[in-house]
């Protein structure tokens, strides 16, 4: 097969939760543990820094390689969802692996992947952990995909756990409060590994503490213990707290000595995050005039800091182009959306994503006024079309939304 036909196939064959929801989520890691032995336990050759959390675990795991590279090492890096190509999930100081690696990968092991049910998510470990092994990488960051306890992520043993936040987002997998959720991401710690937490609740906190005590595992509070902070080409108002993480994580490596992060290679890192390694939708800007904003923001907690920063921009009018997938609770996020904006409102280009007219109908009791489209890009154009150059365009509320204009 080649690319085209490799991803086509794991897409459309394979559970995939980003697709599917429910169906494709798995209750144990016997598959991934099955598959690793499969592939001679790559994962033990590697160092690793595992990240979870609600919000921010891709900028954060973004910002930790950018400062490994400019430290000079190599550094691998597996984050999720893609927004353009599979292949964005799976990189090396920025570059995406090959195709001809991915299609290598799957052919060989396609017979074990179908006998063995492996799922889409399972084998994309998988195959990072094989091409991170054989490219030799000095350390891998990696994101989990969703929760940790049950992630398929989660049979590595890194050089330090990190969890950003805890929102209610994934409610029908993760647990319906705070302190279930934080539970289930709490999963990703292990014994005697130093546990960095970004942001906390008084009942989050109690939680992590006590599964850092089960295990032995020394706990960093970075909102406490961070106070000067560098900047960062990553803008969103999100991103502070996102920083303050990223640092008491390099500050936790340093102290063990297994690396060396320089200042500069901090600062320098956190000022080419973008450059570096290619993230994409967190507060990009696309257009100037009118002055164009997406992000990926896609739960409560995110949209909130969204919402605050759109407030600040100066504009005449405001355009918001918006879709969602069909699990979200919209009497959590329509509340937040503000009133005086224009809204197109669409359907993602994914099974999962919510009729654009149900999401409108449901926005109008939010006193949310807008016109339904048929794609993501005629609403985009139409926002275009209408808006003056003085006024100011946002796309979210999906990943999958700003997938389509990226």
């Amino acid at each position: 097969m080649n690319y085209q036909e490799t991803t086509d196939w794991m897409f459309s064959q394979l559970p995939m939760y980003q697709i599917q929801g429910a169906s494709a989520y798995k209750k144990d890691l016997a598959n991934t543990h099955a598959l690793i032995a499969h592939l001679k336990n790559p994962h033990k050759e590697i160092r690793f820094i595992h990240v979870a959390g609600t919000n921010g675990k891709g900028s954060t795991s973004h910002m930790l390689a950018s400062i490994f590279q400019e430290a000079g090492y190599k550094v691998g890096l597996y984050t999720s969802p893609h927004l353009k190509d599979f292949r964005e999930r799976i990189k090396i100081n920025g570059n995406p692996i090959s195709e001809h690696f991915v299609c290598d990968f799957i052919t060989t092991n396609k017979h074990f992947f179908e006998k063995n049910d492996i799922s889409f998510f399972e084998m994309s470990v998988g195959l990072a952990f094989e091409y991170f092994k054989q490219e030799q990488v000095d350390i891998a960051i990696i994101e989990v995909g969703m929760g940790g306890r049950l992630d398929a992520t989660n049979i590595i043993t890194p050089i330090v756990s990190v969890i950003t936040n805890i929102g209610l987002d994934h409610i029908q997998f993760l647990g319906n409060t705070l302190p279930l959720i934080a539970a289930e991401k709490a999963g990703i710690i292990k014994d005697a590994i130093p546990v960095v937490i970004g942001e906390y609740t008084p009942e989050t906190k109690e939680v992590f503490i006590a599964k850092a005590k089960q295990h032995k595992s020394q706990i960093y509070f970075a909102s406490d213990l961070i106070n000067t902070l560098y900047d960062s080409d990553l803008i969103g108002e999100y991103q502070v707290h996102n920083r303050k993480t990223v640092l008491q994580t390099i500050a936790v490596i340093n102290s063990r000595n297994i690396f060396k992060i320089s200042n500069s290679a901090i600062e320098t890192g956190l000022l080419h995050v973008v450059r570096n390694t290619g993230l994409l939708g967190r507060w990009q800007q696309i257009n100037d005039s009118p002055k164009v904003i997406c992000d990926t923001a896609h739960n409560k907690d995110g949209l909130e800091i969204v919402v605050n920063q759109i407030k600040s921009q100066k504009y005449t009018n405001l355009h918001i182009v918006f879709g969602v997938v069909n699990d979200k609770n919209l009497e959590d996020i329509l509340p937040i959306l503000p009133t005086n904006a224009k809204y197109y409102f669409t359907r993602p280009n994914n099974p999962r994503g919510l009729d654009a007219t149900i999401l409108m109908e449901k926005a109008a009791f939010f006193n949310l006024k807008g016109k339904v489209f048929n794609s993501v890009t005629e609403a985009y154009n139409k926002a275009l079309q209408t808006a003056a150059t003085t006024d100011f365009i946002y796309i979210g509320g999906s990943t999958f939304v700003v997938a389509e204009i990226l």
